[in-house]
């Protein structure tokens, strides 16, 4: 059975910019390793990876909310619609397998906060979690002394540098 990888990324990017074309690059990649992919469906980073994961021929899954009053990108082929960002946000942990956190800001915080403590906290079965991007490092870096200190697992969430480190981080923890 194809897995399936939700991305997390800022709605900002617009082509042309530097992390929309890593989205772009990435969202391909994970095509071209058979996966699927699921994002939140609209603009900025989850337009570029559903973009290169759909000209790649995989299924690209938005998780929408009509909480702004958008359509979902152009290169969704499976909408799933919520009521609310609580459901939004249970929906694209549950479709996947493996998650992916990019640049982003308060909301890819909060969606790799939710994945990363209900992994820490047992909640759900434990998935692979990497993110990229400086801010994510630190992040991590910086939790993880936290993590150490409460005895508590610092290997939860990887980091990658580029897009092929992110394949071979999942590639390697993906079961």
């Amino acid at each position: 059975m194809k897995k399936t990888i939700t991305v997390f990324g800022s709605s900002k990017p617009i082509e042309g910019e530097e992390q929309y074309q890593f989205a772009y690059e990435l969202g391909r990649r994970l095509a071209e390793e058979n996966y699927d992919v699921c994002t939140g469906g609209f603009f900025g980073i989850m337009e570029a990876v559903s973009k290169g994961a759909a000209e790649k021929g995989a299924e690209v899954i938005g998780v929408t909310v009509d909480l702004w009053g958008g359509k979902p990108n152009s290169f969704v082929t499976k909408e799933i619609k919520c009521e609310s960002i609580f459901e939004r946000i249970q929906k694209l942990i549950n479709c996947a397998d493996a998650y992916v956190i990019l640049q982003g800001g308060t909301g890819t915080l909060l969606e790799l906060a939710s994945v990363w403590e209900f992994s820490n906290k047992g909640v759900m079965d434990h998935k692979p979690i990497v993110c990229h991007s400086s801010i994510w490092q630190g992040i991590v870096s910086i939790m993880n002394v936290q993590m150490k200190y409460e005895e508590r697992s610092t290997d939860l969430v990887g980091v990658a540098e580029n897009v092929e480190d992110i394949i071979k981080y999942l590639a390697t923890n993906i079961h």
